[in-house]
C-alpha cells in the first residue's frame, strides 16, 4: 500500500511579523520589544532601537506579500501561519482606539491568502509586545498587561474571526522562562530575574491566554483556539535513576504550559516547586475560574531534542533555539550546533498525544543554513539538497506518528521564505524555500530566488506525502 498522508493534512509555512514584515514605523506602527533586540543577544537590550538594524526592514513583507504569497499558492499550500504585530494594531499597547492602517494590512494579507485559497493561521503575540509595555509597565511582570491583551485580541476576533478558523495565542509560550524579554518584555536577563517575578509574569501570560481564549469563542464559538509551546523532548543522557528524574524535571518545563491550558489549573508539582524554591505569585480565585477556559488543540515548534542527566561531569551543552541542554552523542549538528532529531518528532507528537487526546499542530520546523545562490540556465536558485534531507526525515516520522494513532492537523514548515532568524538575528541564516536577496550588511535587492526545496516541497503537497517515500 502507497504510503501517503491524510487529504485533509494541512500543509503550509510559518513566518512572524518581526522576523518578515519589516516596516517597523510605518502607517502608524511603533516599536516593538523584538526591535529592540537587534543583535539577536537576548540579554542586549536596545533602547530606543539603533538607526539600522536587519527586523527594521526585515525581507518586506509588508509590501511584497502578494508576490510572496503568489508563490506560497504556487507550492500548493493550505494554510499560511502568520503572527500579528500586536504595536501595529496598538501601538503603545495602552492604546484606547486601535490603528485602523494596522487592522488593513491583515486584512488585506488574509483576503490576498483566500483569495488562492490558503486559510491563515494566526499568532497573536510572537515574541513581540509594544516596547511601551516593556519600559512603562514592566511588561508581563504587570498584571495590567492582561487587560491590554484582551482588548488587542477582542479586536483581533471582532475583525477576523468570520475569515479565519485557526488562532494562537502565545508563540512558544515556556520560552519566557530562558528569554524574559524576548517571551515577556522582561528587562534582564533569565539569570538575573527573581524567580517569584518571572513566573508571575508567566502566569499573568497564562491566566491572559485562557481569558482571550473565552472571548474568542464567545465571538465566534466555531473557530479553533490553540496554546504554542516549544517542543523539545528530553531524552535521559542514561539508564541511571538520577537521570531519568532529572529529565522528568526538565519535560515539565515544557509541559506545565500544555498542563495549564489544557487542564485549566497548575499541575500539582508546580506547588512542590514553587514551596522547594520559595517562588511567590499572586494567584487570585478569579484568576483559577479564567484559567478553566482550555484550548481546542496543541500546536509546538520542533528543532531538536536535547538529553538530561544528573551528573555535572557529563553536562555539556548543546546550543538550541533560545535555549540550551545536553549534547545527544548519537546526533549531528546543523551548522549552528542545533542536533538533528528526526525521530525526535516523533517522539514528541506521541508523548503529547498520549498525555492530552487533543488534536496536534506542528508549527514549526526547518533547517537553518547558509545558502548559496547560483545561477542554472539562465535563472538563479539554490542547490538546498541538505534541507530537502532534513524536512524529508522528519516529515516521514510524522507520518510514522499518525500511524501511531495520533491526531495531526497539519504542518507549517519554518519558514517558507528567508526571513531575519530570531535567535541570532542575521540573514546569513536561512530557513525558507524561497531565497530573499538581503544580506547580514543590510545590502540586497530583496528579490526573491525558488530554491530546488521550491519545488520538492510542491511536489511532497501535490501528492498527500507520497514523494516522501
Amino acid at each position: 500500500m502507497q504510503k501517503s498522508f491524510p487529504k485533509e493534512f494541512l500543509w503550509g509555512g510559518a513566518i512572524a511579523a518581526n522576523q518578515s514584515e519589516g516596516a517597523a514605523l510605518e502607517d502608524g506602527k511603533k516599536w516593538s520589544t523584538a526591535d529592540a533586540l537587534p543583535t539577536g543577544i537576548f540579554g542586549n537590550i536596545v533602547i530606543p532601537p539603533p538607526e539600522n538594524y536587519l527586523k527594521k526592514e526585515a525581507v518586506d513583507f509588508y509590501h511584497h506579500y502578494k508576490e510572496d504569497i503568489k508563490l506560497f499558492a504556487e507550492m500548493g499550500f493550505k494554510i499560511l501561519r502568520i503572527s500579528i504585530s500586536w504595536p501595529r494594531i496598538f501601538p503603545n499597547g495602552d492604546d484606547t482606539e486601535p490603528n485602523e492602517a494596522g487592522l488593513q494590512f491583515y486584512d488585506n494579507v488574509i483576503d490576498e491568502l483566500a483569495k488562492y485559497g490558503i486559510e491563515a493561521m494566526i499568532t497573536m503575540s510572537h515574541y513581540e509586545m509594544p516596547l511601551h509595555l516593556a519600559t512603562e509597565y514592566g511588561g508581563w511582570t504587570n498584571r495590567k498587561v492582561i487587560q491590554f491583551f484582551e482588548k488587542y485580541a477582542e479586536t483581533l476576533f471582532k475583525r477576523y474571526s468570520h475569515k479565519v478558523k485557526y488562532w494562537l495565542t502565545f508563540n512558544e509560550i515556556n520560552m519566557t522562562l530562558h528569554a524574559p524579554f524576548n517571551g515577556a518584555g522582561i528587562m534582564a536577563d533569565a539569570e538575573e530575574v527573581d524567580k517569584s517575578v518571572l513566573y508571575q509574569a508567566v502566569h499573568h501570560q497564562l491566566v491572559a491566554s485562557a481569558s482571550v481564549t473565552k472571548i474568542g469563542h464567545s465571538i465566534n464559538p466555531n473557530i479553533q483556539i490553540g496554546c504554542m509551546v516549544a517542543g523539545g523532548p528530553m531524552y535521559p543522557m542514561t539508564p541511571n535513576p538520577s537521570d531519568m528524574i532529572e529529565m522528568m524535571h526538565k519535560d515539565r518545563n515544557t509541559l506545565f504550559f500544555a498542563d495549564v491550558h489544557v487542564r485549566g489549573k497548575y499541575p500539582n508539582y508546580m506547588f512542590r516547586y514553587f514551596a522547594e524554591n520559595d517562588i511567590q505569585i499572586e494567584m487570585t480565585d478569579s484568576d483559577k475560574e479564567i484559567l478553566k477556559n482550555t484550548v481546542d488543540f496543541i500546536s509546538f515548534s520542533y528543532y531538536m531534542s536535547y538529553c538530561a542527566t544528573a551528573d555535572e561531569d557529563l553536562n555539556i551543552q548543546s546550543r538550541g533555539n533560545i535555549m540550551s541542554a545536553v549534547k545527544n552523542p548519537y546526533l549531528e549538528e546543523s551548522e549552528w550546533g542545533w542536533q538533528i532529531d528526526p525521530q525526535g518528532i516523533r517522539y514528541m507528537l506521541n508523548l503529547l498525544y498520549d498525555r492530552y487526546q487533543l488534536p496536534l499542530f506542528i508549527v514549526e520546523n526547518g533547517l537553518g543554513a547558509v545558502d548559496d545562490l547560483i545561477e542554472k540556465n539562465g535563472e538563479f536558485t539554490v542547490n538546498d539538497d541538505y534541507r530537502i534531507s532534513y524536512l524529508s526525515a522528519h516529515l516521514q516520522q510524522i507520518y510514522e506518528a499518525i500511524e501511531d494513532g495520533v491526531e495531526v492537523l497539519g504542518y507549517t514548515s519554518w519558514g517558507p521564505i528567508d526571513i531575519v532568524s530570531n535567535s541570532v538575528c542575521e540573514m546569513r541564516k536561512r530557513y525558507g524555500f524561497i531565497y530573499v536577496d538581503r544580506h547580514n550588511d543590510g545590502l540586497g535587492s530583496f528579490k526573491r530566488y525558488k530554491k530546488k526545496s521550491f519545488d520538492w516541497y510542491k511536489e511532497v503537497i501535490a501528492t498527500d506525502g507520497k514523494s516522501l517515500f
